[in-house]
């Protein structure tokens, strides 16, 4: 499922196509994803324009003129692609189910196989509140989010942290691949308890949050099954996984004799990590 650098990366692909833009022609080709498509929609959002494309944790946000955003996820296999004004687009296909035209006839469709995505709309004044947002955590690229952030995050948590990792409500837009990826950089042992993530333990931790999301964002993210950038190109950082699907493979950087890569189910999750090299 993409995690944050993956929607990052749509997110910053769409905005130089849709900010800015009218709608001048929205539909759908079928009524639901995950959930039903509010009614109206199609309707709703044509003749809008899109003030703002940013991302909050997993999830995109397109702000509109009339005080409203649409909200969405891409859940397992959704991807945007982006037809340039003039090119020469194909009808759509059986798993096209939103194509987007704006007045300077760009078409934008949103594609998704399995149909575990989802596309709503939400008052702006909601985006706070509403149900589906109110209790995701901090940013991790924010400026704020700090060692001492992640410890009041893991408060009351007796449990590993590569599994509080994963929970929105501790910091928003981790999951498995970058969870794994940055306890490997901060040298910390995904069995390790909450609790012991703390002072200079929680900063390195932060830090390697930080370095590893955005040098994923960088690289277009990481297409392991489905993830495009809304140019149909494939993300690359899945090439500089330290860990991540690599059971059995040397301990790479380390000067740990013998380490390897070794794989653990935490809270029914794949964990990959070197024992050696993370205490």
């Amino acid at each position: 499922m993409p995690e944050l650098p993956e929607v990052e990366t749509v997110c910053k692909g769409l905005s130089g196509v849709l900010e800015g833009r009218r709608l001048v022609h929205v539909a759908l080709h079928r009524p639901d994803l995950r959930v039903p498509f509010p009614a109206g929609f199609a309707d709703r959002l044509t003749g809008r324009m899109v003030t703002a494309v940013r991302r909050r944790a997993k999830y995109y946000q397109w702000l509109l003129d009339d005080g409203w955003a649409v909200v969405g996820h891409l859940g397992m296999s959704g991807t945007f692609e982006v037809s340039p004004p003039g090119s020469n687009r194909p009808p759509p296909g059986k798993h096209d189910h939103v194509v987007i035209e704006t007045d300077a006839g760009a078409i934008v469709t949103f594609r998704d196989p399995r149909r575990f995505g989802l596309m709503t709309l939400i008052p702006q004044a909601e985006l706070e509140t509403h149900p589906m947002l109110a209790d995701i955590g901090p940013e991790p690229l924010d400026d704020v989010f700090d060692g001492a952030m992640l410890v009041a995050g893991l408060a009351g948590r007796r449990g590993p942290i590569k599994p509080a990792l994963l929970d929105q409500k501790v910091v928003a837009g981790i999951g498995n691949i970058y969870a794994c990826e940055a306890l490997f950089r901060a040298g910390i042992s995904p069995r390790r308890g909450c609790d012991s993530i703390t002072g200079k333990r929680a900063a390195r931790l932060v830090a390697a949050l930080k370095a590893v999301l955005c040098e994923a964002i960088a690289s277009g993210g990481s297409s392991l099954r489905d993830h495009r950038t809304v140019n149909g190109e494939l993300g690359y950082f899945q090439h500089s996984f330290a860990v991540y699907g690599r059971e059995g493979d040397p301990c790479p950087g380390c000067d740990c004799p013998g380490g390897t890569v070794q794989r653990i189910v935490q809270a029914g999750r794949s964990t990959f990590f070197c024992a050696k090299r993370q205490r």
